[in-house]
């Protein structure tokens, strides 16, 4: 699902809003009925968007202020003034598919997918996914073993993948692994663990799914090269949390490591961008210290990629860096990085920008995707499609400015384009949380103290703090 479908608006009939186990059922019934009784396409989407969490987009108008703002968007024909996203609120009686279509074609997820549960307790303030996935919901350590196992059994997968925004966080995860392991071991499925943290990063987990096998390189993001800056993005992660985990990694064998970090955060400085380096080059000197033999050499490999500030977070104020401050960044780095066992890799701003540009965009941007397509912008994500002079000709024809949506900074009363739509976070306590990475203020995560972000209203019963 989205939380801005705005640039797509002309589009779509119906957005569906949130998690879909429930309002799909209930969208299919009310289509059927529509069938049934012959009603036209205007009285099924009028109908439809009575039910919640479906986003109808042709019955709102949207209006503009002469220097191209949204001026406001206004409900018609009985839709409500606010969508707000569907949740499962007990993840134990979701549906989950043990039998799945085994393709006969090589696909990206190609094993089970185990879900451990949905939301992240961690707050970090540019990720869009950990405010729209609110509040945190699991599944059973019992129920989650007895699904992956049947999952396996009856698709023939040899690959198990424990998934979730932070896997690591799932509070039973040693005894879950502890009773996978049980069946996958002598059945010959590999188990993975993605999504690991610097902060509880555990050796014994690490050593259980490496069991017998080759230990592969291990990745962390701590997103910020500075405690000051990793403070003002709400990354609860601290250098030596890093240094204690690459230590213990490294004592035990592993030789290669994976750090990636954003470049045009809000409130970054050269200094900060310059601490990247020194953080990769202590890791560096990590290994020389705790490792005992040192003749396989070792791999650091550092990745940048451009911040892009997105829609339901407390940085949907923010301008994102132009593609020439973020090369001059890049060049920065680069050039403080010369230590020949690190390996700098950094992510293209050009789909970066256009991506600052979709996720922030109005109903305009419909027609510049129209004028793309007709140009040849197809497989886009793709590198050796992508064509950004495809898109600025297509910007240019349609009279729209990209630089409006991907650069500018916005007001605290500024209309957004998604204003209807909603995920339960309210927009009260993403302003204070801007305002808190900017006083450098770290807010706890969510099992250590509610901050009243508003979500756990969605919830039946859900004690909520706002």
């Amino acid at each position: 699902s989205m939380y801005n479908p705005e640039p797509l608006a002309p589009f779509v009939d119906i957005v569906s809003l949130g998690e879909g186990e429930d309002v799909t059922v209930e969208m299919i019934q009310l289509y059927r009925k529509a069938k049934r009784e012959g009603w036209t396409k205007a009285q099924f989407l009028q109908q439809a968007a009575q039910i919640p969490g479906l986003y109808v987009p042709s019955l709102y108008a949207v209006s503009y202020t002469p220097d191209g703002r949204v001026a406001a968007v206004t409900p018609q024909e009985g839709a409500p003034a606010q969508v707000t996203k569907r949740i499962v609120t007990d993840m134990d009686r979701a549906y989950y598919p043990v039998k799945t279509i085994v393709p006969s074609t090589e696909i990206t997820q190609d094993r089970v997918m185990l879900e451990l549960f949905r939301g992240c307790i961690r707050g970090c303030r540019f990720c869009q996914a950990g405010f729209v996935y609110r509040p945190v919901r699991g599944r059973s350590q019992e129920l989650l073993a007895r699904q992956g196992i049947e999952a396996c059994q009856d698709s023939g997968y040899q690959d198990m993948t424990l998934m979730s925004l932070s896997s690591s966080d799932y509070p039973d995860l040693l005894p879950l692994c502890d009773g996978l392991l049980e069946w996958c071991e002598p059945h010959k499925v590999n188990l993975a663990l993605p999504s690991l943290r610097a902060d509880n990063f555990s050796m014994q987990l690490m050593e259980k799914l490496q069991r017998g096998g080759r230990k592969s390189g291990l990745t962390f993001a701590p997103e910020a090269g500075s405690q000051r800056l990793r403070d003002a993005i709400n990354k609860n992660v601290t250098e030596e949390d890093l240094l204690n985990s690459c230590r213990t990694a490294f004592a035990g064998g592993w030789s290669s490591v994976k750090l990636y970090f954003m470049l045009g955060l809000p409130t970054e400085t050269d200094e900060d961008v310059l601490g990247i380096a020194d953080l990769a080059n202590k890791v560096y000197h990590v290994w020389r210290n705790n490792t005992p033999n040192r003749s396989r050499g070792v791999r650091i490999t550092v990745s940048t990629s451009c911040f892009v500030p997105k829609s339901h977070t407390p940085f949907q104020w923010e301008g994102q860096n132009t593609q020439e401050e973020y090369l001059r960044k890049v060049t920065l780095l680069r050039e403080n990085l010369r230590n020949k066992s690190i390996t700098y890799n950094w992510h293209d701003p050009e789909t970066s920008f256009l991506e600052a540009v979709l996720s922030r965009g109005d109903r305009r941007i419909a027609d510049v995707i129209e004028e793309a397509w007709r140009h040849g912008a197809k497989f886009d994500s793709w590198s050796e499609y992508f064509s950004l002079q495809t898109w600025m000709d297509a910007f240019a024809a349609c009279g729209v400015d990209p630089t409006f949506y991907a650069n500018r900074l916005r007001d605290r009363e500024e209309v957004f384009p998604w204003t209807v739509i909603s995920d339960g976070v309210t927009e009260k306590f993403l302003w204070r949380e801007r305002e808190q990475a900017y006083a450098g203020k770290i807010t706890p995560d969510c099992r250590e103290k509610c901050s009243g972000c508003g979500a756990n209203r969605l919830c039946e019963g859900g004690i909520c703090h706002a």
